[in-house]
């Protein structure tokens, strides 16, 4: 048993109480030490660091609406549509509630797209963040999973037939496909047994999953420390530090960055309240107007596509054809071709790559191309886990870089945004050619990175971080 600490008879009731707290959970005011007050940041964070303390202020968000919400929600298919009716219109402020959680869900994938979009600037995914990379990758695929069962639960038209088509493209896995789509609908339709096994996952499993990866995240970061905008390491064993072994180039994070962060918040809740308030439907895009029309297994929409935040996926999914797949066989022998000429390994080795890639065409001409789209779809989140180990560059931020990696990154972004907006509109011709070519480009730029990544001459990497006062 620890001693307890004492303090002086003469000190305010507020230190009195404290103390006493803190002889009786120090772990709580060692934690907060830890994590907080004697947690050394970089001093150079710039505005691309506040999305992570955005992203945990939204979990909050959806997490205490969700459970207001839930509240007065039937998990029933006859009875589902009419309670969040009943929520909008006759619960007080139950209309607050629910456009508060539809917002937030949005909100959610922005600051978590733009806070992933920071690690790649600045190469937080490097060593030794490779951990805390893969445990942010596990949330963002933890999130689409709730994102998606939670989409069912409203049961409105768009509701019911996006997941009748997401969760029929399981039925084009061989083998074990058909049964895999049976199990997940708990039926051989979407209805109430579906309803009851999202509801179950969206409000239990995965909110679970998902406060567990972000503990580990958190902690994961907090062991090796935050990146910067240099990407400079300010506790290594070559960093600067002063007397009491804490680094010159870093600052308590509270209350330097809590302040920093509340301004964020600030800004965010300003953004986030306009929204609710003036376009909580934001045109169509956060909230279909076919879902405000009950589920109908009887009417099929004219257009069947998922909301904005899983559209470029959707892309991907629909841009592979079967002249897609001929188009993604030439790839396969090409890239096999170039790594046997260009690699330098034993002849074991080439020639094993020059079987799997035999393999491979096999496949792609033996199984249907809707399997393969369901293939590219998953990959394109799978390949993100990888990125610590695609990247090559011998620096870390884009700040020292060659030039023209900015252009690289930027197409990639206009790519990414291109393929969500194909997303949302009706397949046509064109937008199929568009979605094949932002899909190949996708790919490209993660698989071609061990090469890309690598040329050029990089700038000088200051052996301090970068910092002005303001």
């Amino acid at each position: 048993m620890a001693e307890f600490k004492e303090i002086s008879p003469n000190a305010s009731a507020g230190a009195k109480l404290t103390n006493w707290f803190e002889n009786r959970f120090p772990t709580m005011f060692d934690a907060y030490r830890v994590h907080m007050s004697e947690y050394y940041a970089p001093k150079n964070f710039n505005f691309w660091y506040i999305f992570g303390s955005l992203a945990l202020l939204v979990l909050v968000i959806q997490i205490v609406t969700g459970i207001f919400l839930v509240m007065h929600y039937k998990p029933d298919a006859a009875l589902a549509f009419g309670s969040v009716e009943y929520i909008m219109r006759d619960v007080p402020w139950g209309w607050l509630i629910r456009y508060m959680h539809s917002t937030g869900a949005s909100a959610f994938f922005i600051v978590v797209y733009l806070h992933m979009f920071r690690g790649l600037l600045y190469g937080s995914y490097r060593k030794p963040r490779e951990l805390v990379w893969i445990f942010g990758c596990a949330i963002f695929l933890a999130l689409m999973a709730e994102a998606f069962m939670g989409y069912l639960l409203p049961w409105g038209q768009m509701s019911y037939w996006g997941a009748q088509v997401i969760v029929n493209l399981f039925s084009a896995i061989p083998f074990v496909g058909p049964d895999l789509a049976l199990l997940i609908r708990g039926d051989y339709v979407v209805g109430d047994a579906t309803l009851n096994r999202f509801f179950s996952f969206h409000v239990i499993a995965v909110p679970l999953v998902l406060l567990g990866l972000v503990v580990a995240h958190l902690l994961a970061l907090h062991d090796v420390g935050s990146n910067n905008p240099d990407g400079i390491e300010i506790k290594g064993p070559k960093a600067p530090k002063d007397a009491k072994g804490h680094p010159l180039d870093g600052i308590p994070f509270h209350p330097y960055y809590t302040v920093h962060d509340i301004l964020g918040v600030c800004l965010f809740l300003m953004a986030f309240t306009a929204v609710i308030f003036f376009a909580p439907e934001a045109g169509g895009y956060f909230l279909e107007y076919n879902n405000f029309i009950p589920a109908d297994p009887l009417v099929t929409p004219a257009h069947i596509a998922p909301v904005w935040y899983f559209t470029p996926f959707y892309s991907m999914l629909r841009a592979i054809t079967t002249e897609m797949v001929y188009a993604l066989i030439a790839c396969v022998v090409l890239g096999a071709l170039v790594g046997v000429v260009k690699g330098r390994m034993p002849a074991i080795f080439k020639g094993a790559i020059m079987a799997a890639a035999a393999v491979v065409v096999a496949l792609m001409l033996s199984i249907d191309a809707k399997f393969w789209g369901v293939v590219v779809m998953g990959g394109a989140v799978i390949i993100l886990f990888f990125l610590p180990w695609l990247d090559c560059s011998p620096v870390k931020s884009i700040r020292y870089r060659p030039s023209w990696h900015k252009y690289v990154y930027a197409v990639f972004v206009v790519n990414f945004i291109i393929l969500a907006y194909l997303g949302v509109q009706a397949p046509s011709p064109i937008g199929e050619r568009v979605s094949q070519v932002g899909t190949l480009l996708y790919f490209g730029f993660f698989l071609l990175m061990p090469w890309w990544s690598s040329l050029g001459e990089p700038k000088p990497v200051p052996d301090r971080v970068t910092f002005a006062a303001h």
